[in-house]
């Protein structure tokens, strides 16, 4: 049963790959910044291989498909910034639709904490969209590169805790009841937690919604840290609780994206498929990788992407 159901999955995935493919052909003048001599067809092929490759290091790297997704289609792609940015918010949304509602199930993401941090960030992302819309492009690669090498530097220095220690819960965070407890399998435990300086945190995440707004990355680069080593969440939670809150934070911003017309599926059909197949290969690979060997190669494509953005908006490396 469970082939029978894999080869209707890929015949449907083929079958949409095709109408992807055929209608193409007539938004590819639309979507293209300076023309292509690229015949039209390439283009999706070309981006289903570059996000296949994506997902693959996405999944060995321990990031989300939407911070490796723009940078570096955004920087080598002919496309309009806009679509990139688009398809990039769609590219974080799928991830964090497929894994949320699981993770809630085992109790590891948490809806109390996840609601009103969702609340300020979706909100926040609403008008970064239309912020990053209304920009000029190359003010918005500019913003893009600094941002994407901030992300480098984050990565580069950032610790994790597995089990952060908090002495007290702070006022607001007792009042919205943010606390709780997990199992922990590899202990055989349950985990109690709870959270301090919950009012920064909130502050922050104004921050981080206008920011996966603007540039369609997603925010599990930013989120994690917030609640990890700012809110004090133990690590499994914080990871968990970022993926639920993605599938919220994205879906506003993606909306915007929508209704101007800057989401077609010449760009996110591929790159979804590629991404999704990409993760697949990826989880199998994980079991023989060496995790500091694509540690740092998803921070050298990040570094240099991230530099393309910046010098494209400066308008020194066009």
């Amino acid at each position: 049963m469970r082939w029978l159901l894999r080869t209707f999955s890929m015949v449907a995935l083929l079958l949409l790959f095709t109408c992807v493919i055929s209608m193409a052909a007539e938004t590819t003048p639309q979507v293209m910044e300076g023309g292509s001599s690229f015949p039209w067809w390439a283009w999706p092929l070309l981006l289903f291989i570059v996000t296949f490759i994506l997902g693959i290091i996405a999944v060995l790297g321990g990031v989300g498909g939407g911070v490796l997704f723009v940078p570096i289609v955004g920087g080598f792609f002919p496309f309009n910034l806009d679509f990139v940015r688009g398809a990039g918010l769609l590219v974080a949304l799928s991830g964090a639709l497929a894994a949320g509602p699981g993770l809630l199930r085992r109790g590891l993401a948490d809806l109390r904490l996840t609601i009103p941090l969702a609340l300020i960030a979706s909100t926040s992302a609403i008008f970064g969209a239309m912020i990053g819309l209304s920009l000029p492009k190359n003010v918005v690669n500019t913003l893009l590169g600094l941002t994407i090498l901030g992300i480098v530097v984050i990565m580069l220095t950032a610790k994790k805790s597995e089990y952060p220690e908090v002495k007290k819960a702070d006022a607001l965070s007792r009042a919205l009841k943010i606390y709780g407890i997990y199992y922990e399998p590899t202990t055989g435990k349950e985990v109690e937690w709870k959270v301090h300086r919950t009012p920064i945190a909130l502050l922050l995440f104004v921050v981080i919604g206008i920011m996966a707004g603007m540039f369609g990355l997603g925010a599990g680069w930013a989120n994690v840290p917030v609640l990890n080593l700012l809110m004090g969440v133990p690590l499994k939670v914080a990871v968990s609780t970022s993926k639920f809150l993605l599938s919220i934070t994205d879906t506003s911003a993606a909306w915007i994206y929508l209704n101007s017309g800057a989401i077609i599926p010449m760009i996110v059909v591929p790159s979804i498929v590629g991404i999704m197949l990409g993760s697949i290969v990826g989880v199998r690979v994980l079991a023989v990788a060496k995790p500091k060997v694509i540690r740092w190669v998803v921070i050298g494509l990040l570094a240099f992407s991230g530099l393309r953005a910046l010098l494209k908006g400066l308008g020194i490396w066009t």
